[in-house]
């Protein structure tokens, strides 16, 4: 608790360095240097003030702003009074009652001057509710859970059901790599208390919108009314936190407006690409914030969430996907959600649109020009390894000059796998498999080719031979 005069001072030159930040120069030399701390006995701050009416115009203008720094400075339950010269009322207590605690949390927008101008959205002033911001398709329902999401999803939807100060996942922090669901299932938590909580006012804003309004509101001059809209949100879903990197100001502002929702009993989500330890730029003390609660990362997809993701998107689409196709699909699409969802899409309007079977050859060709196919990097030690181990053969008998049916066999399987599946020269496919020169490479290719054209059961034999390699 402070004590000291010095205490108490010091921690007033604090409250005076933060409030300059998001105050004009003209503003904090009228409004705030005119101040002067008397006394804090532990739960009363008292300042003197030139007048009556400088109260009224703190408590009208600049209350909200004020109060989340005494708050952090001088403890929650602070009560603040104000001095003022013998000829008015000497001792004037804040109208917004006394405890910090107890700041209006329900803000009408119809009381905020211009909120259309900092909220894009916002009804008129006539009506207190404003858009959310939601987008109705992405609901949990419509969010394929796996083993990458599930403790997202779970935590996700425990806020939902009981958003605030009766959930420990207060904020609830999401990361993880773009493209992995962490937008859908931030608007599926907001979607889900609208649904469940009607009577809360949920917004969803990306960090780039509210850097925007908040650049908007600096030019009019009119952060209080900025901070003071976002302080009136039940739930506040916050997307790309990571874009407050660099930005004072704006963090300044948004640590105000994440200690008074966090005080108020208020639900943060937060959504970021990076956990919060590797957050650069970002001030300690909203990083410290970032972390009361739960961090959750979105993993990329497994090979089974991606089937689930496949099929739940050509259901979607009313397509007939083969499951060999889907098998491949999930196999060979990187994990990006958005990519995959991208690349049905696609192969669905090829073929719809050219009338085409869906298959696997059909499929490699067409999404040769929309998705990032995994690029694995094969190497000839690699097949020698896997064919030896497949057949039976030693690697000393492919390598050596041993001609008998299993190692030629074996050998020339190694070869043919080589050249298909890496962009090793001939030379080198021989260099490396005994030694042999580019001709007996591609007398080996030819011979695998002839076989597999002719026989059926041996072509098989090669395909699984080759997804091995591959696996």
């Amino acid at each position: 608790m402070l004590t000291s005069s010095i205490a108490y001072k010091d921690a007033w030159q604090n409250c005076l360095s933060q409030l300059k930040s998001q105050t004009s120069a003209e503003e904090f030399a009228k409004w705030f240097l005119p101040i002067i701390p008397l006394e804090f006995d532990g739960s009363r701050l008292r300042l003197r003030v030139p007048s009556k009416s400088f109260v009224e115009k703190i408590e009208s203008h600049y209350i909200n702003m004020l109060r989340p720094l005494i708050a952090e400075s001088f403890g929650c339950q602070t009560r603040l009074c104000y001095a003022v010269p013998k000829s008015e009322q000497q001792v004037i207590q804040s109208a917004t009652d006394s405890a910090v605690q107890a700041i209006p949390t329900r803000i009408d927008p119809a009381n905020i001057q211009n909120p259309g101008l900092i909220i894009p959205g916002i009804v008129q002033k006539t009506t207190p509710r404003f858009d959310p911001q939601l987008n109705k398709n992405y609901t949990f329902s419509t969010f394929i859970e796996g083993e990458c999401n599930r403790l997202v999803r779970s935590a996700s939807m425990s806020v939902a059901i009981n958003p605030g100060s009766s959930t420990p996942f207060n904020p609830l922090y999401i990361y993880g790599d773009s493209g992995l669901g962490k937008t859908h299932v931030a608007q599926a938590i907001g979607n889900e208390i609208s649904l469940r909580h009607p009577e809360l006012q949920v917004l969803y804003v990306a960090m780039s919108k509210f850097q925007s309004q908040f650049q908007a509101a600096t030019i009019e001059k009119n952060i209080p009314n900025f901070i003071h809209f976002y302080q009136g949100v039940d739930v506040l879903i916050l997307d790309d936190i990571q874009e407050l990197s660099g930005k004072p100001g704006t963090q300044n502002a948004f640590f105000n407006i994440f200690n008074h929702l966090q005080m108020s009993g208020k639900q943060l989500v937060l959504i970021s690409d990076k956990p919060p330890v590797e957050l650069k730029d970002i001030e300690e003390r909203l990083l410290t914030r970032f972390k009361w609660g739960l961090s959750a990362q979105i993993h990329i997809p497994d090979f089974q969430t991606k089937i689930k993701i496949i099929k739940a998107k050509a259901a979607r689409l009313g397509a007939d996907i083969p499951e060999d196709v889907i098998n491949y699909l999930a196999d060979n699409i990187s994990a990006n959600i958005r990519e995959i969802e991208g690349a049905i899409s696609s192969l669905v309007a090829n073929t719809s649109f050219m009338g085409r079977k869906i298959t696997i050859s059909l499929a490699k060709d067409i999404l040769k020009g929309y998705i990032s196919l995994y690029q694995k990097e094969i190497t000839i030690e690699h097949i020698i390894n896997t064919v030896c181990r497949h057949l039976g053969v030693d690697k000393e008998r492919l390598n050596s000059s041993e001609r008998t049916r299993e190692v030629a066999l074996a050998r020339q399987l190694a070869m043919y796998l080589a050249k298909q599946l890496t962009k090793y020269p001939l030379t080198a496919i021989g260099n490396a498999i005994g030694g042999r020169n580019h001709a007996t490479v591609l007398h080996s290719c030819k011979t695998i080719s002839n076989l597999m054209d002719t026989d059926k059961s041996f072509r098989l034999q090669v395909e699984e031979l080759e997804k091995l390699v591959s696996a």
